[in-house]
């Protein structure tokens, strides 16, 4: 079916993303995944095309753009791709959230230009060892002491933890179980440590660290927001989240199927493509029905976020139905392509272990079926 959610303005931009990545990040991806973190050299020229702050305001440096859509290029682009480095998402529509909507003219002066140029790297630290899909376990806390915040706790899967500048910090600030607040920590900060890039079986070109805060001081200047609503600014920004990671999980699941089924195409199996053979002919049919039907809910969520009317649940549907698909897809080409879908030359190999996450991280399936179920009754 031919999409009708982007212009030939989204399409032109689709254009240069494409280009950068083909130039930019391929050529350098297995590189990165034996060094465990993209060179810092590609966020700087990702600011040069534009590819960081699209929405920020053109006063400190962004494109000024609060179209959605153009974030939804981006995340297809380097899905399709299979470059999970540099994490441009998470800087952009994570970080850049946070960044754009809970900060003061004065936080914004001071982040933002480095920000959109990519001389300051961001990452976001809300996961804890104890304190995963249930946010409420969290225990790092900051202690009000005159103008500044004492910050101490540990957290854990931080992505770009390892090349980040500027780390916004959840941390309890209260007694009451809501009662948290985001703070931007410099890591060079007395007190902060990164801990080891953690040893994942894929992305591994992300670098994705612990971070351990013992009595770090922090100005109250660096405080995003008000320090009891944490949990509320979560709530919008998890929703972009799950949104962002449903793109992604589909483009990735798209590129996939279509390798695969130029593989089936030409590799031949007692005497004609293995493609030809009913079983996989339905399998193939199967997984293209669904692709197709995920594709029409995906563009309608993008367009409804866009506009500002996507609910929490609905996010919550995409992001659980599109990364279970895209597993699902995963798993049968790597089936159709026999001994060589473990082969890492082949992207569905490398898929295999990069995708397998895609259910845990931004909340797990069974999270996302909770939201819903009791957004029901």
């Amino acid at each position: 079916m031919r999409r009708d959610l982007f212009t030939r303005e989204h399409e032109e931009f689709r254009d240069l993303v494409r280009t950068f990545v083909a130039r930019e990040v391929t050529p350098n991806l297995e590189r990165w995944e034996e060094h465990g973190a993209a060179d810092r050299a590609v966020w700087l020229r990702a600011g040069e095309h534009g590819l960081l702050g699209l929405d920020v305001d053109p006063e400190y440096g962004g494109a000024g753009v609060a179209d959605y859509r153009y974030h939804a290029v981006l995340g297809e682009e380097f899905a399709r791709a299979g470059a999970h480095a540099p994490a441009l998402s998470l800087h952009n529509e994570i970080c850049g959230l946070y960044l754009r909507a809970h900060t003061t003219p004065e936080q914004r002066l001071r982040w933002l230009p480095g920000f959109c140029s990519g001389e300051l790297v961001t990452a976001v630290a809300i996961s804890e060892p104890d304190a995963g899909s249930d946010l409420r376990r969290i225990r790092t806390r900051a202690v009000r002491d005159g103008d500044r915040y004492v910050l101490s706790g540990q957290k854990t899967f931080v992505s770009n933890g390892a090349t980040a500048d500027l780390v916004l910090v959840v941390a309890r600030t209260g007694e009451r179980s809501s009662d948290a607040g985001v703070f931007a920590v410099e890591p060079t900060r007395v007190g902060v440590t990164r801990g080891r890039t953690l040893d994942k079986i894929g992305m591994r070109a992300l670098d994705t660290v612990e971070l351990f805060l013992s009595d770090v001081e922090v100005p109250v200047e660096n405080l995003l927001g008000r320090e009891d609503r944490a949990f509320a600014y979560l709530i919008r920004t998890l929703r972009q989240e799950r949104v962002m990671l449903a793109v992604s999980a589909l483009a990735t699941a798209e590129r996939l199927f279509e390798e695969t089924l130029a593989y089936c195409g030409k590799r031949e199996v007692f005497g004609r493509p293995i493609g030809r053979h009913q079983y996989n002919r339905f399998l193939l049919a199967e997984l293209r029905t669904a692709l197709t039907v995920a594709r029409a809910f995906t563009d309608r969520c993008v367009a409804e976020h866009d506009a500002g009317r996507l609910t929490s649940e609905e996010a919550a549907m995409a992001k659980w139905w599109n990364t279970e698909l895209c597993q699902r897809v995963v798993d049968r080409c790597v089936q159709l392509h026999g001994g060589y879908g473990v082969m890492r030359e082949f992207p569905v190999a490398r898929a295999f272990v990069d995708t397998r996450v895609q259910t845990i991280y931004g909340g797990t399936t069974e999270i996302m079926k909770e939201l819903i179920g009791q957004s029901l009754l």
